[in-house]
């Protein structure tokens, strides 16, 4: 095996500008490796160390002994007199290098060495792509489409890794397909013994986030800021919206002409419905915009207890709840209040409730406290038909 058959310096270059690692720690791993299985295939009770020069590729194997007065083990030292006959300079405490025969290096111990190498090489091609990710955590990436496994695990490529995204992560329906480009919110990057592990997001409300400020330059520019957002991935989100700038409608700018701005943010999410509500400084305002595209009547607020009463009339009450109870849920999400709708009667004939006031009058009691009665059973006879809190999941 010399210097002419194999120049292990180029091969590892090789390895390392294909797998991106650095050239010096891949050098060091296999000077570390190849010692290692030198020792425990060739001459298990040695002292060895390896050295490969970058730059030629020579490359040395070397038992290492130290100078003593006596010796007591002839492994690891060697006799101040048979030192002075080979280095007259040499003194006691000094080491001594032996080079190895290179027929020494069997293929045992070869191959041991290109097995360390192995994962020495892996572990540094993980370090690499933790290192790369792990301050990318919150940003937002375009990824390939790679694979999905029997677990409904979809896998996507980020460039240097492999990001999973899971069940819970992915839009609902959405369908998958290998070679294709997503955006994905890269949600996490943490160390396992198997190698990092990086967690993606098409359901997290700040993929979201990212796309308004994308595809709206108002919000890009901080014109129109986003208070806050509701998403129930795949089906509906709410998004609260305010303005800094009196001459610019928040609401408007998020939605675009005809809709266009708004649109390229659902298109990339599946067409999954947006709301953009204008957010509020005053709860019950706040509230109120939120369930909409019900229109609801008094609001009673319990701000110790983040907790909100809403009337809501009959004609109204669908709209409030929303299909499955998803519009009161996103509101309360949006708003952080736990939303309770209860059902009142509407008045629709304010002359028949004061005709029946007269009546009550000519039966012996007072007009002004008939007709006050008579006006407010019409709306003491409620019932609560809806709450949704701000940590209600989907079913």
């Amino acid at each position: 095996m010399t210097q002419g058959e194999f120049n292990f310096a180029d091969a590892l270059r090789e390895v390392a500008q294909a797998r991106n690692i650095n050239e010096m720690q891949l050098i060091e791993a296999f000077e570390q490796s190849l010692a290692q299985a030198y020792t425990r295939n060739v001459e298990p009770d040695r002292r060895v160390e390896v050295h490969l020069d970058p730059v030629s590729g020579e490359l040395e194997v070397l038992i290492v002994r130290e100078v003593v007065e006596k010796v007591e083990d002839e492994n690891l030292q060697i006799s101040l007199a048979d030192a002075l006959e080979l280095d007259p300079g040499v003194e006691i405490g000094m080491e001594m290098e032996f080079p190895v025969d290179r027929e020494k290096f069997s293929r045992i111990a070869l191959q041991a060495a290109k097995q360390t190498l192995t994962q020495k090489m892996r572990e540094t091609e993980r370090n690499v792509v933790y290192n790369e990710y792990k301050d990318r955590e919150g940003q937002v990436l375009t990824a390939q489409v790679v694979r999905s496994d029997n677990k409904g695990n979809w896998f996507v490529e980020l460039g240097a890794g492999e990001a999973i995204l899971p069940p819970r992560e992915q839009i609902p329906g959405e369908k998958l397909v290998p070679g294709n480009r997503v955006k994905i919110y890269l949600k996490e990057v943490r160390k396992t013994p198997k190698g990092p592990t990086i967690l993606a997001s098409r359901a997290d409300e700040r993929l979201l986030d990212y796309l308004l400020r994308q595809e709206i330059p108002e919000v890009a520019n901080g014109i129109v800021e986003v208070k806050a957002i509701a998403r129930e991935a795949g089906q509906r989100s709410k998004v609260a919206v305010f303005s800094h700038n009196p001459n610019v409608d928040p609401i408007g700018a998020c939605i675009g002409h005809r809709g266009n701005r708004i649109q390229a943010v659902t298109g990339e999410l599946g067409r999954e419905r947006v709301d953009v509500i204008l957010w509020d400084a005053n709860p019950r305002d706040f509230i109120r915009n939120a369930l909409s595209p019900a229109k609801v009547g008094l609001i009673d607020l319990h701000p110790d207890t983040r907790e909100a009463t809403v009337t809501v009339t009959p004609d109204q009450l669908s709209l409030a709840i929303g299909k499955g109870g998803q519009n009161v849920r996103l509101a309360a999400k949006l708003t952080g209040y736990k939303i309770d709708l209860r059902e009142t009667a509407a008045v629709s004939d304010l002359d028949a409730a004061m005709q029946q006031a007269m009546q009550d009058e000519q039966a012996g009691r007072e007009r002004s406290g008939s007709a006050q009665s008579a006006f407010d059973a019409l709306f003491k006879d409620s019932k609560s038909v809806a709450t949704a809190s701000p940590d209600d999941e989907q079913e």
